[in-house]
């Protein structure tokens, strides 16, 4: 059976909660990637942030990256899958919460991150069709 651990992008970083907007596009840049996971101060996930967040968040409203944290933008529940858990269940989270990057967590740490690249590299194309058609309508 292949598993979340098996298609997820390894070493996933996350970033403070109370860390600033600029420094997390500094290290998004540095990681060549395009969504960080948010701890907070007792180091749990509490959302992700995307690059695009951080656009239409802050800088389209005039403010300065550098005063905003990543906790100002992050909202709702973060959701995340069990490094043990199958391709079915990977998809079905993530098509239920129509979410395009998931975090993947072992032993209660972050260990990857699971994006639609991931998805397209181990699915078959009617797995992938049928992943797109329910995430994006």
């Amino acid at each position: 059976m292949t598993t979340a651990a098996d298609i997820m992008h390894p070493g996933a970083q996350s970033i403070p909660a109370t860390e600033t907007l600029d420094r997390a596009a500094q290290l998004m840049r540095r990681l060549d990637v395009g969504a960080l996971p948010v701890s907070d101060a007792d180091g749990r996930m509490c959302g992700i942030l995307t690059d695009r967040d951080i656009v239409i968040g802050c800088v389209s409203h005039g403010q300065d990256p550098s005063r905003m944290t990543t906790g100002d933008l992050v909202r709702g529940t973060p959701r995340w899958i069990d490094a043990d858990a199958g391709i079915d269940e990977v998809l079905e989270e993530m098509r239920t919460h129509q979410i395009r990057r998931l975090p993947v967590i072992e032993d209660k740490r972050l260990v990857g991150m699971i994006s639609e690249a991931d998805l397209a590299h181990h699915l078959s194309d009617s797995q992938i069709a049928s992943f797109v058609g329910s995430v994006y309508t």
